[in-house]
């Protein structure tokens, strides 16, 4: 099993920054966001048009990377969770979690016993399609995946301590859009009532031992957000960095073109 990238530089004391796929699924893309020397990458089946087979491929591109390959399952549900982590990811990111008990299921789902209670199926894509012995196995898969419960609305913020708490989650991540749209303030990242709840949640991963993650869309979203103690952080999603930088070069050249 390929050491999990986003641990090696938490360990070394480092901010881990990664990036989101859920447009682009060739076989180069996982080289590109290698050699643009991202730690982790996020395969998001929440608002992609994804499907299994595509994604256990682009897991497979990105296993012969250093790059951490974690998916965006689109809800708590054992067969999303287990499919994925069978196919290679060393890790999911939970969108919406709300309580104790769905953070739970999460992990009982993502690790073996006795941390959870993943079904049991070696010799397939997550042991290099080689058998394994299962206890050693078992113990170096529940310590090398990585668990991200995504914060994403006023219930989430309410019950963030006991979210926290769970043992296996190792990452709050704030949805930031969604989290201002379930408080009736769309957008509104500089609203008293966003940010207390942006403040909220590294406070509350600091206290529990865990991290804090965001996706910010903007340099200044990005220096503010990481002075708040966010720790884990992607940069953008593949469609929005592509749109950005081919716009810029198409205003480029058509002002040089018009000189």
């Amino acid at each position: 099993m390929k050491p999990n990238r986003l641990q090696q530089v938490v360990a070394e004391g480092r901010v881990p920054v990664g990036h989101m796929v859920w447009e682009f699924h060739s076989r180069g893309v996982a080289h590109l966001v290698a050699n643009a020397g991202a730690d982790f990458v996020l395969i998001d089946m929440e608002h992609s048009g994804f499907d299994n087979e595509t994604v256990a491929n682009l897991i497979g591109w990105f296993k012969a990377t250093d790059v951490a390959p974690f998916v965006r399952i689109p809800q708590t549900l054992y067969h999303f969770i287990a499919r994925v982590m069978d196919a290679g990811a060393l890790g999911v990111m939970n969108p919406n979690v709300e309580t104790a008990e769905q953070a739970k299921a999460l992990v009982d789902a993502v690790k073996f016993a006795p941390h959870g209670k993943r079904g049991v199926g070696i010799g397939t894509a997550h042991t290099d399609w080689k058998g394994a012995d299962p206890a050693a196995y078992f113990d170096l898969v529940n310590r090398n995946t990585t668990i991200i419960a995504q914060i994403e609305s006023t219930t989430g913020i309410e019950n963030l301590d006991a979210i926290a708490a769970t043992p296996g989650i190792d990452i709050l991540w704030v949805g930031h859009f969604d989290l201002s749209q379930s408080m009736g303030i769309p957008g509104q990242f500089h609203d008293a009532r966003f940010l207390e709840a942006l403040h909220l949640v590294p406070q509350t991963a600091r206290k529990h031992g865990k991290l804090a993650g965001i996706q910010p869309g903007t340099r200044e979203q990005a220096e503010a957000w990481i002075a708040a103690g966010y720790n884990v952080i992607s940069y953008g999603a593949d469609a929005a960095v592509y749109g950005r930088a081919l716009a810029d070069g198409i205003g480029m050249m058509r002002s040089l073109a018009q000189r």
